[in-house]
């Protein structure tokens, strides 16, 4: 198993996410994509539709990270601008490509090919295509920068063929303890306590409350499962005790 920390970052573009029309999923599933490969988001932010924001963000993202994923912006409509923005973070041109216009004939005839949907196919000069078996209309790389559409089901469609430029690092394993009846305070100092004695292990609480009343599940994540076993068998230990004291 290698030991590399490899990271990603995730921007999320549309005015619509930032007004709350439309309600975001994507992150979810890219951080699902993620985990297996042993990729790490560190960072993930919704931007509007202004260029400038986008393609600053976007060379800010690709320094600080391993691997950029953004989604949204790329459809055919005038504001889709995000692989204009892209392209001037890197100091590119873009133009439509005649790889791209292929893509898009296997759903379009000739005469569908409109000047909107055409804007589907320019690409920042040197990106490679990703493939996109919903609606052809392809994502493309460039540079660490996935650029991705921002539809759920089309952007979903996409991973697969990143899969494979993916170099992965140390995968992050997880184990969770439900403790029902308890509250997060009441094991804030046990839990801080727990933690400090395993190196490499995170912890977090994250409480819950339902009709039936109150509990929390406790998760410690690391990259070592041996030493999460410990963690997790502490944890029990834990939440048997606490439950005890609040009889």
């Amino acid at each position: 198993m290698s030991a590399k920390i490899v990271t990603a970052g995730v921007l999320m573009i549309g005015d619509e996410l930032l007004s709350g029309r439309t309600q975001d999923t994507n992150l979810r599933t890219i951080a699902k994509f993620l985990e297996p490969l042993g990729v790490q988001i560190r960072e993930a932010r919704i931007l509007a539709d202004d260029a400038e924001t986008i393609s600053n963000t976007v060379r800010e993202f690709s320094d600080r990270f391993d691997y950029v994923f953004t989604t949204g912006g790329i459809g055919p409509t005038h504001d889709d601008i995000t692989a204009d923005a892209v392209a001037s973070a890197f100091g590119r041109g873009i133009s439509e490509r005649a790889d791209a216009i292929a893509e898009l004939k296997t759903r379009y005839q000739d005469g569908e090919l409109n000047a909107a949907r055409r804007r589907m196919a320019r690409i920042p000069d040197g990106a490679s295509l990703i493939k996109n078996p919903v609606s052809q209309a392809p994502g493309f790389q460039t540079e660490n920068v996935f650029t991705m559409a921002g539809v759920p089901q089309i952007m979903k469609g996409m991973l697969p063929d990143i899969e494979h430029r993916i170099e992965g690092g140390a995968k992050v394993y997880s184990r969770s303890v439900p403790a029902v009846g308890i509250g997060e305070g009441d094991a804030a100092a046990p839990l801080a306590e727990i933690e400090t004695k395993y190196e490499g292990v995170s912890l977090g609480s994250y409480p819950y409350f339902t009709d039936a009343g109150r509990g929390v599940n406790f998760v410690a994540r690391g990259r070592d499962e041996s030493v999460l076993d410990a963690v997790e068998h502490e944890l029990k230990d834990l939440v048997i005790e606490l439950s005890e004291e609040l009889k």
